[in-house]
């Protein structure tokens, strides 16, 4: 299971990585990456079509600029299930320095129900706007919104299924990057042990 990383780099160890030649590893990545760096690329060519209509032919393409607001939502959710995997999400592990180790758990533990609790609430929610305004037309593009919907409840469905993987492993794990955060630094995407 991937986790977040934090290694200290000197300057002198990151110039003597270029020196380095080794096999890429892509084994890492998931599915939700590979969708999430194509709706980049994706959203990136529709902002410089903008930009260079706009402003080199003085005759814009506005369908551009709506289309490249719903990529920049896909990236948003679907990366977000990224993050989740990997534990990137804004979080607060001081706590944790102060309580015992078993109120650090329970707490732990708390949190990675609530986090699941959350997420399952907003498929839920989700489910409900598509059923009431999926039908709804783009404003620029012939073509209903529900296309940029699903791909939002595309992402909330990855955030919640790797919430569920997360927790799992926390508890299987005996603690989470909040209550230890020293055993997941090292290699990318792995903690010590595994």
């Amino acid at each position: 299971m991937a986790h977040e990383t934090h290694t200290r780099v000197t300057g002198e160890e990151l110039a003597h990585t270029f020196d380095v030649q080794e096999a890429v590893d892509l084994s890492s990545y998931r599915v939700e990456d590979w969708i999430t760096l194509a709706a980049f690329w994706i959203m990136a060519g529709l902002v410089f079509t903008q930009f260079f209509t706009r402003y080199v032919l003085n005759d814009s393409f506005a369908w551009t600029e709506e289309i490249a607001s719903y990529f920049l939502v896909v990236v948003v959710f679907i990366g977000a299930s990224m993050c989740v995997r990997l534990s990137r999400h804004i979080q607060v592990d001081l706590i944790y320095r102060f309580l015992p180790a078993g109120a650090a758990r329970v707490l732990a533990l708390g949190v990675d129900l609530v986090r699941t609790g959350f997420i399952a609430y907003a498929v839920w929610l989700m489910v409900r706007y598509i059923a009431l305004v999926g039908d709804e037309p783009m404003v620029m593009v012939d073509a209903p919104k529900s296309y940029l919907y699903y791909a939002v409840l595309f992402g909330f469905v990855m955030m919640l299924l790797r919430s569920v993987q997360v927790a799992f492993g926390n508890l299987k794990r005996g603690y989470s990057i909040l209550e230890r955060p020293e055993a997941f630094e090292g290699s990318p995407f792995a903690h010590k042990g595994d």
